[in-house]
């Protein structure tokens, strides 16, 4: 969906990066291991995105390091065009809003790294069906077209996730008392 808007896959990979969990920080040559692409267009991409305010950027040492402007005019608005294009949107309307007791959803995994993924990593914290969950969990992946790995803890377990054994910081997609 977004490539026939935005035909440039560097920025949409830096889009996603930066965008998709906005506490996302990276560096050139981070990124070029990262996405496997020549520095030359990562570079090129980032000081257009830098030069429009979508980014900022902070020197720590010798690395430029860039993170999403999240005062820029437009970043709720390509914040929730990538919820759409990876179908984020469908599982907060299709799964969570008919489980009932769902206290937050959190976004792990590949996704909360910023990179495209076929597979959707989430946390469910709730009293949760877990039998309607699964068939729920089946109707989102056909619709869009992804596959989706869920964990879930009960809502008094919450206090004692241990959020360090997540390669990245999860990512709160949706809470009872933010919606």
């Amino acid at each position: 969906m977004i490539e026939t808007l935005i035909s440039n896959k560097t920025r949409i990979k830096l889009l996603l990066k930066f965008f998709l969990n906005s506490r996302n920080k990276a560096y050139l040559r981070g990124l070029e291991t990262e996405f496997g692409e020549s520095t030359n267009a990562i570079r090129l991409e980032l000081n257009r995105l830098e030069d429009a305010g979508m980014l900022t950027s902070a020197l720590q040492g010798n690395k430029k390091i860039f993170q999403a402007n999240t005062q820029h005019p437009l970043f709720g608005e390509i914040n929730s065009l990538l919820l759409k294009h990876i179908g984020l949107d469908s599982i907060v309307t299709n799964v969570v809003k008919r489980l009932g007791e769902v206290d937050s959803v959190y976004l792990t995994g590949t996704f909360a790294k910023g990179l495209d993924s076929q597979i959707i990593d989430l946390i469910f914290v709730g009293n949760i069906d877990q039998e309607y969950l699964i068939k729920l969990v089946g109707k989102a992946e056909d619709l869009i077209k992804r596959k989706i790995r869920y964990i879930i803890y009960k809502e008094l377990d919450e206090n004692n996730i241990h959020w360090e054994q997540f390669d990245t910081e999860p990512l709160l997609i949706w809470a009872k008392n933010l919606d």
